[in-house]
């Protein structure tokens, strides 16, 4: 099995397309149909992966991620019917790894759950540790120290950092790091490099108004800082 994939949405057609899917693929899946089935999934069923439609009976999509987020690092797409920028910006606010806009394709689904999984599983480059003043990244452990304190970062909030910090003073786009992080031909808004990059930075930077570790290059991208 590649992994197991918790699928919440209330449409029971499309719950039973997705697990077709993704059972063909290999995945072991586990199913809820409302929020609060969806919380008691996670803990009984541990899953490595959440598809979270946003509106739910019961507890809602944002309310169920928050949750989770309280608790746990566990990778989150989220499914929404709607089209307007808010939703998806709160969803990723959040804490959503991901998101896709209904209708989608079930094979671009797989592609992103493949993506953040093979992603997840492990850091880039050849080092173990790389290290960056009082910042410490585990590739092995996928620990985050920052003072000898653990941070506690999302999946994707991991990957971009690490793979960053893995290339010290290279600029990175945006559309490149959506491609190298995201792990695929990413067709939503750019901007969720910057909300994911504002909170990272919100959780490793002294001063993250002023940072010192991810810096912007207006008008290009992103980089980690070279080493001194």
């Amino acid at each position: 099995m590649r992994g197991k994939i918790l699928v919440v949405d209330d449409e029971k057609t499309l719950v039973k397309a997705l697990k077709f899917a993704l059972e063909k693929e290999g995945f072991q899946v586990c199913t809820a149909y409302d929020g609060e089935e969806a919380l008691t999934a996670v803990e009984q069923e541990e899953p490595d992966l959440v598809v979270l439609d946003l509106m739910l009976p019961k507890l809602d999509g944002f309310e169920v991620c928050r949750r989770l987020r309280k608790e746990r690092d566990l990778p989150i797409i989220m499914l929404t019917a709607r089209g307007d920028d808010i939703d998806k910006i709160l969803g990723l606010e959040l804490g959503a790894d991901d998101y896709m806009t209904k209708p989608f394709n079930p094979r671009e689904l797989i592609a992103r759950i493949k993506a953040i999984l093979r992603r997840s599983a492990h850091g880039g480059g050849m080092r173990k540790v790389i290290r960056a003043g009082k910042l410490e990244i585990d590739l092995i452990k996928h620990k985050v120290l920052l003072e000898g304190k653990e941070i506690d970062l999302t999946a994707k909030e991991y990957a971009l950092l690490s793979f960053l910090a893995s290339n010290p003073g290279r600029v990175f786009s945006r559309e490149q790091l959506l491609e190298h992080v995201w792990g695929y031909e990413y067709c939503g808004d750019a901007r969720t490099v910057d909300v994911h990059i504002r909170h990272v930075r919100e959780k490793i930077e002294e001063n993250p108004a002023e940072p010192k570790m991810i810096l912007t290059i207006w008008g290009t991208g992103y980089k980690f800082r070279e080493a001194n």
